[in-house]
């Protein structure tokens, strides 16, 4: 058994994690991180591994790439625990994660063009002195400014 100093009280792993202790709070209630109940007098304490800071860095770049928490869960347990990867079994989940990736791009870059479109025109009209547009001619513009992108 490791000793009480070598845990974390929940404060203390949410600095260290750059996270809030509303999130370890969520993560521990679904099993991500590893904790112990400590009764102290009246209060029960939840104390947190030091290797949970690892854990929630891993979390978060696994958010960053496009997981839930949901389908990282294995992932995380599984590298903790030792477990070899399934090689054929994450290709395809990082595949999936890839062309989902590229979809989420194609639909960015569309939101950009659009954008991008409609700031021109709107700095055109504002530059030829003109309060208010029609919405015929606004679509008119926007047409025409996106068939020349």
């Amino acid at each position: 058994m490791e000793s009480d100093t070598s845990f974390l009280l929940i404060g203390a792993l949410a600095t260290q994690a750059n996270t809030t202790k509303d999130t370890i709070r969520h993560y521990d209630e679904m099993g991500l991180l590893k904790s112990r109940k400590r009764q102290a007098g009246s209060r029960l304490y939840t104390e947190f591994h030091p290797e949970c800071i690892e854990r929630i860095k891993m979390i978060k770049g696994a958010q960053a790439i496009g997981f839930t928490l949901n389908e990282f869960k294995r992932h995380l347990n599984d590298y903790f625990n030792g477990t070899p990867l399934n090689i054929d079994k994450e290709l395809i989940t990082i595949s999936e994660k890839l062309t989902e990736a590229k979809r989420q791009k194609t639909e960015i870059i569309n939101t950009i063009n659009q954008l991008s479109a409609c700031y021109t025109i709107l700095e055109e009209i504002k530059s030829d002195n003109i309060g208010f547009i029609s919405k015929s001619e606004w679509e008119k513009r926007i047409a025409a400014h996106l068939s020349l992108t």
